[in-house]
């Protein structure tokens, strides 16, 4: 899990830095959702105002803003998996049977980074296989099954089929119940990738977070 985790982290942080849609095609487009409403998402609780000290909010037009909210909600699940993966592989759980020929899940070493380097590079290539086709196939539904996040649609929601709640969590709440579940979404994947930054600190640069056990 935690290996999937951060190679899928590794796909997604480059996919953060293409190119936005060029603002002067937006009248052979639907509008997107107005920065206002883009940036209403989380609330302002925790500093009482939206905190953008380097005034990236301020950059582009409306589709720059729901591309830049739909990468933050992407990596931020990412890094909320690749945390519970790092946690679920130092303390100790393990699948049954074999990762690969000749090597076994329980002989996976419990440090992060270490049980990364375990991986055979065929293991990884697939991984990064299997993001690349997650990626594709999001913005192919996107257009194909509903209305696109920079003309529009809601930033953050995957199209793949079965990714997005596959469990039907979010069947029959009220709007307002699914903007706060919007919300806590945005803040723990910020949380995570602050925390899944800190753990890889640590594991490369012993003494860099203090207080941080070795992982």
């Amino acid at each position: 899990m935690k290996t999937a985790a951060i190679i899928l982290s590794t796909l997604s942080v480059a996919s953060a830095f293409a190119p936005a849609q060029n603002a002067a095609s937006k009248s052979c487009l639907d509008a997107a959702l107005p920065r206002e409403t883009v940036l209403s998402e989380p609330d302002t609780t925790e500093f009482g105002k939206i905190w953008d000290p380097l005034g990236l909010a301020e950059m582009g037009s409306d589709e720059t803003i729901a591309w830049f909210r739909h990468s933050e909600v992407k990596h931020g699940r990412v890094a909320m998996a690749a945390f519970v993966g790092w946690w679920a592989v130092g303390a100790g759980l393990r699948l049954p049977g074999e990762l690969a020929y000749g090597l076994n899940f329980a002989d996976i070493p419990s440090k992060g980074l270490e049980a990364w380097d375990a991986i055979p590079g065929w293991g990884k290539a697939q991984m990064l296989l299997f993001a690349g086709l997650i990626e594709f196939h999001d913005e192919l539904f996107y257009s194909k099954r509903g209305t696109h996040y920079m003309r529009g649609g809601t930033p953050g929601k995957n199209m793949v089929p079965g990714l997005f709640d596959p469990l039907g969590l979010s069947t029959g709440k009220s709007a307002e119940a699914k903007a706060r579940g919007r919300s806590s979404e945005i803040k723990n994947g910020r949380l995570a990738m602050i925390g899944v930054a800190g753990m890889w600190a640590a594991a490369t640069l012993p003494g860099s977070v203090p207080l941080q056990p070795d992982c």
